[in-house]
C-alpha cells in the first residue's frame, strides 16, 4: 500500500494494550477539554498552572480548541469516547522553538497517554519546521521531566525561583527511536494477550455441519485442550461439537477475550459491532470476500471498540503454550519453538506439516490474511517476549510499515534466527500476490535489501526455506564458511564438494594431524586430505567416528556427511550431532527432500545441504557484523537543495525530471564530486565555457522529455577545438530546435571504471540506494545491488562490494584499486539527500567515473514529485 498521508485522527496503544484515539483538537472538543481540566486534582492543577484560577480550564480549552493560531497544533487523546489527555504547542518563534503544554487525566497517569501525545505532537511539529519544544514547569513536577525522558527526548533545563525552563530538541536519533520502539513493544505485547493468551473464546458461526469452517475451528479448539472457557455462537443450535451454543455474542455468559468470526461476509460487520459492544478485545476473521468499503468499516469498528484484528481471509491462529488451536487445519500443530506468521493459509498449512515432520513444531502461528491490523511486526514483538519462541518464520507478500519492520527485525535477529521466502520475485508472482492479499506487492529487490540489512535469512523457494529451517532448528551456526566433506563413496563426495563450492563455501583442506588421525582409523585406499572418502567398506560406527574427528578439527567450521548404503552397512546410522559445529547429512538413496535422524538433518542431495549451510554461515557472519553508524557529513547545503526542489515543484506541481543543470546543482549541494560544467544557451557562450574549462570537453543537450541523451544524439564527446565545439552546438540546435533548453559544457573526465549510483524513493520503504556497473551497457549487464537508506558505514561498504564489478573496483592485473572509501561516502551522501528531501522520486548518477585518486559524477538525472508527510516511526495502528 502507498504511504498514508498525515491525518487528523489515528489510533495507538497504551501500555496496558488498550486502544486510544489521537486526533487534532477542534471546537467540538471544547466541552471535553474543559471537563478534563475540571477533573484534575488540586495538586495536578497547581503543578500544571502554578495556581488555582477557576477560569483557567475554560480559558485553556478555548485556546486549544478554538484559537486559530493554535489550530492544528493541539491534540487530544480519547479513550472510550472520553478525552483523557491533551497536548498543544504555540506557534514557534524565529528559532523554531515552540511552547508546549500537556495535561493527562489523573486516572490515566502512567498508562502512556502523555508519551503518545508528545510523540504525535512532536511528529507534526517537525513537519512544520519546529526544532524544539520549550516548557516551564515547577521544580517539584518530576513527572513532566520523566515524561520527556521516557519519550527519548533529551531535555535541558534552567532553574530560576523554583521554575525550570525546559528546552527539548526534537531530533530523531537512535536514542529516540529505541525509546519509541521499546514502548511500542510493551504495549503491543499487552494488546496481543487477549489474542494469544485468552481466558475465554467464542467461535461465532460455528455450524452443525462437520465440514463447515466454524465447526472445524471449534472442534480443533476442543481437541487442543484449551483450558479456558469455550463458547459457540449460532442462533440455530444450543450446542455444537459438544460446546454450549448461544444465539449471539451478546448472550454469552462471560465476555470473551477473543472471538473467531466465521460467518458470511455481509454479516461480519454486524457481528464485529456486537463483539465491540460486548467488550471483546480481539477478533480473528476467517471470512473472505471483503470489498474496500466493507473492509474499511470492519477496521473502523475494531478501532472504535479497541479490538485487535487478525484477518480477514485467514486460516486462523494457534499457540501451543496456551493449548490454543483456532485453525481449520486437518492436523493438530506440534508444540515446539518456531513462531510463524503467514499471509497465505496454504503456505501456513505446509509449514506446519514440515515442522511436524522435522520434529520442530511451533510455539505460535498466526495467519494474518489480508492483514488489516495485526502484522509481522506485531508477531515479532510477541516472539521477543513470549519465552517460548527460538526462531521465527515469516511469509509476507506486502508490508505496511517496512521501516519499522527493519528496526524490529534487526533487533530480534540478534537473539533468534528469522527466516523468510522471497515471494513474488517475478512479474507474474507479483500480480498473483496483489490478487491474493488485496495489497500491493513489494518489489523483490527492495524486499531483498530490507531482509539483508535486517539480518533475515532469505530463501527463494519453500523447499529451500524448509531445508534451512531443518539445519538452523537443530544445529548450531557455523563459525565460518570452511566445510569438510566426509563420504563413503568417492563420487558422492566429489558431487558434494562441487555443491559446496557452487554455494560459495570453502571445501576445507584438512591439516596433517587430522589426516594422520583419519589414516589410523580407515583402511588403505581411503582419501584423507579432503574431501574424505572412507571407502564403502567401513561400518556405520566407524563412519560416525570419522565425522566426529573431522568436525573437531580447528580448520573445519561445518561438515557435510554423504552416505550411500551398501551390503556392508548403512553409514547413516553412525552420524550423530557434534557439539558446537553443524552437521548436514546427505543420503543419496533418500526420496524426501529433508528428514531428521538423531537430531541431524538429512538431505536427498548435496546441493540442498550446501545451500542450507551457506545461509546459516551468512547469518552467523551477520551476527558478528558491526552494526555500523551513520557517518557525520560536512559540506551539505540543505537549504539550497530544498529551494531547488521547491522551485521545480512550483513550476510543475505534478512533478517531472529536473533540467540537467538543476539536477547537477542539486546533487552538488550534498558534496558529491561533479565534473566541472557550465550551462550555456549560445554558440559563443559554449566556446567561451570550453576555453574556461580547458582541455577536451563534452557537450550535452538539455531537451525536455529526453532522458537517455546518448540514444537521442544529445551528446558530443572529446571536443578539443573551437571549431568542433561550435559545430557540435549548431548540430544540437538544428536537431532539437525550440525543445533545446540549454547545453551543458563539461570537462572530459579522465579514464576510470564506470559505475552507477542511484536512488528510487519507494512509497513505504523510503529511499532504495542502488549501485552497480555503469555506462551505456548498464541495462544490458544489469549488475546492481541495493540497500535501503539510511546507510551506515557498514551498509555502504557492503553495497560497494556487492555487484560483480566489485572485483574490478578492488583492482585486477596491473590496474590498482579505485577509491572505495570515496565511493562509500558518495553513496552515504546520496542516501542522505534522498532522506532529507523525500520529494526526490529518482536519482540516477550514470556514469560515475571511479579512479584510484577519487571519483566524479559525469551525468545526473533527478525526478521530483509531491510527497505526503508521513512519519514511519510514529506509534500508531493502521
Amino acid at each position: 500500500m502507498t504511504a498514508p498521508a498525515d491525518t487528523s485522527s489515528t489510533y495507538a496503544l497504551l501500555t496496558d494494550g488498550r486502544t486510544v484515539e489521537i486526533r487534532v483538537a477542534s471546537a467540538a472538543d471544547l466541552a471535553g477539554v474543559v471537563d478534563l481540566h475540571r477533573r484534575m486534582s488540586p495538586e495536578s492543577h497547581y503543578l500544571r498552572f502554578f495556581g488555582t484560577n477557576p477560569r483557567m480550564p475554560l480559558d485553556i480549552a478555548e485556546r486549544i480548541c478554538v484559537a486559530p493560531e493554535v489550530a492544528g497544533h493541539a491534540l487530544v487523546a480519547c479513550l472510550d469516547g472520553r478525552i483523557v489527555g491533551v497536548a498543544h504547542h504555540e506557534p514557534p518563534d524565529r528559532d523554531g522553538v515552540a511552547e508546549i503544554a500537556i495535561v493527562v487525566g489523573d486516572d490515566l497517569h502512567h498508562r502512556g497517554v502523555g508519551t503518545l501525545l508528545v510523540e504525535h505532537l512532536a511528529s507534526r511539529a517537525r513537519a512544520h519546521g519546529v526544532t524544539a519544544f520549550r516548557a516551564e514547569v515547577l521544580g517539584q513536577n518530576r513527572a513532566i521531566l520523566q515524561l520527556f525522558a521516557d519519550a527519548g527526548l533529551h531535555a535541558t533545563g534552567v532553574a530560576e525561583a523554583g521554575v525550570i525552563t525546559l528546552t527539548v530538541p526534537l531530533d530523531v536519533d537512535d536514542r529516540y527511536l529505541d525509546a519509541v520502539a521499546e514502548r511500542e513493544r510493551l504495549s503491543d505485547v499487552e494488546s496481543l494477550r487477549p489474542l494469544l493468551r485468552p481466558a475465554t473464546v467464542a467461535v461465532i458461526g460455528a455450524g452443525r455441519d462437520e465440514r463447515s469452517v466454524g465447526h472445524l475451528i471449534l472442534r480443533n479448539a476442543r481437541a487442543a485442550g484449551f483450558p479456558g472457557r469455550l463458547y459457540a455462537v449460532n442462533p440455530k443450535a444450543t450446542a455444537v461439537a459438544g460446546v454450549d451454543c448461544y444465539p449471539s455474542v451478546l448472550d454469552v455468559p462471560q465476555t470473551p477475550d477473543l472471538a473467531v468470526v466465521a460467518v458470511p461476509a455481509p454479516a461480519v460487520g454486524g457481528v464485529a459491532e456486537q463483539c465491540g459492544a460486548r467488550g471483546v478485545r480481539a477478533l480473528v476473521v476467517v471470512t473472505s470476500g471483503f470489498d474496500a468499503s466493507a473492509g474499511a468499516e470492519l477496521l473502523a469498528t475494531c478501532r472504535r471498540h479497541g479490538m485487535r484484528l487478525v484477518g480477514p481471509n485467514c486460516f486462523g491462529i494457534a499457540d501451543t503454550t496456551a493449548k490454543l488451536d483456532l485453525t481449520f487445519g486437518a492436523r493438530r500443530p506440534r508444540p515446539g519453538h518456531a513462531g510463524i506468521v503467514v499471509q497465505s493459509g496454504g503456505v501456513g498449512i505446509a509449514l506446519l506439516e514440515h515442522l511436524d515432520r522435522l520434529e520442530l513444531g511451533m510455539s505460535s502461528f498466526v495467519s494474518v490474511g489480508d492483514k488489516y491490523d495485526i502484522s509481522g511486526n506485531d508477531l515479532m514483538r510477541w516472539w521477543e517476549s513470549d519465552g517460548a519462541t527460538r526462531f521465527g518464520i515469516l511469509y509476507l507478500e506486502s508490508f505496511g510499515n517496512p521501516r519499522k519492520f527493519s528496526r524490529v527485525a534487526r533487533r530480534l535477529a540478534r537473539t533468534m534466527p528469522l527466516l523468510t521466502v522471497l515471494a513474488g520475485r517475478s512479474d507474474a508472482g507479483q500480480r498473483a500476490a496483489v490478487s491474493h492479499t488485496a495489497a500491493t506487492a513489494t518489489p523483490a529487490a527492495t524486499r531483498e535489501a530490507l531482509f539483508r540489512q535486517a539480518g533475515v535469512i532469505t530463501t527463494t523457494t519453500l523447499n529451500e526455506l524448509v531445508d534451512t529451517i531443518a539445519l538452523i532448528g537443530h544445529q548450531p551456526l557455523p563459525a565460518g564458511y570452511r566445510v569438510a566433506v566426509v563420504s563413503n563413496a568417492g563420487g558422492a563426495g566429489v558431487l558434494a564438494a562441487d555443491a559446496c563450492t557452487d554455494a560459495g563455501l570453502s571445501v576445507a583442506a584438512l591439516a596433517d594431524e587430522t589426516q594422520r588421525r583419519l589414516r589410523s582409523l580407515l583402511p588403505a585406499g581411503a582419501a584423507c586430505a579432503g574431501p574424505v572418502d572412507t571407502t564403502a567398506a567401513v561400518p556405520a560406527e566407524l563412519f560416525g567416528r570419522c565425522v566426529d574427528l573431522v568436525a573437531a578439527a580447528e580448520e573445519v567450521d561445518a561438515v557435510v556427511a554423504v552416505t550411500v548404503p551398501t551390503a556392508v552397512s548403512d553409514p547413516a546410522a553412525g552420524v550423530r550431532p557434534v557439539a558446537g559445529k553443524p552437521i548436514a547429512a546427505v543420503a543419496i538413496d533418500q526420496a524426501e527432500t529433508v528428514l531428521m535422524r538423531h537430531g541431524v538433518p538429512w538431505y536427498a542431495g548435496p546441493e540442498a545441504a550446501a545451500w542450507a549451510l551457506r545461509r546459516a554461515a551468512d547469518h552467523a557472519s551477520w551476527l558478528t557484523r558491526p552494526e555500523g553508524r551513520e557517518p557525520v557529513l560536512t559540506g551539505l547545503d540543505q537549504t539550497r537543495a530544498a529551494r531547488i526542489v521547491d522551485e521545480a515543484l512550483a513550476g510543475r506541481p505534478g512533478g517531472d525530471w529536473l533540467e540537467t543543470a538543476a539536477a547537477l546543482e542539486l546533487v552538488g549541494c550534498y558534496g558529491i564530486p561533479m565534473v566541472d560544467w557550465r550551462r550555456v544557451t549560445t554558440e559563443d557562450a559554449a566556446a567561451r565555457a570550453a576555453a574556461d574549462l580547458g582541455g577536451a570537453v563534452a557537450l550535452k543537450a538539455d531537451v525536455a522529455g529526453v532522458v537517455h541523451k546518448s540514444d537521442a544524439g544529445a551528446v558530443a564527446l572529446g571536443l578539443a577545438t573551437d571549431r568542433e565545439i561550435r559545430s557540435a552546438f549548431r548540430e544540437m540546435s538544428d536537431r532539437f530546435g525550440d525543445g533545446l533548453r540549454g547545453v551543458l559544457v563539461q570537462r572530459m573526465a579522465a579514464d576510470g571504471v564506470e559505475v552507477l549510483a542511484g536512488v528510487v524513493q519507494e512509497p513505504t520503504f523510503g529511499p532504495l540506494v542502488v549501485f552497480g556497473s555503469g555506462g551505456v551497457t548498464t541495462d544490458v549487464l544489469a549488475d546492481r545491488a541495493a540497500r535501503l537508506a539510511p546507510l551506515t558505514d557498514v551498509d555502504a561498504a557492503e553495497l560497494v562490494r556487492a555487484p560483480r564489478i566489485a572485483a574490478v573496483l578492488r583492482g585486477y592485473r596491473s590496474h590498482p584499486s579505485v577509491d572505495l572509501a570515496g565511493l562509500e561516502e558518495l553513496l552515504v551522501r546520496l542516501a542522505r539527500l534522498a532522506i532529507e528531501h523525500p520529494e526526490i522520486a529518482e536519482i540516477d548518477l550514470n556514469p560515475v567515473i571511479a579512479r584510484p585518486d577519487g571519483m566524479v559524477v559525469v551525468d545526473a538525472r533527478v525526478r521530483v514529485e509531491p510527497w505526503p508527510s508521513w512519519d514511519p516511526f510514529l506509534r500508531r495502528l493502521r
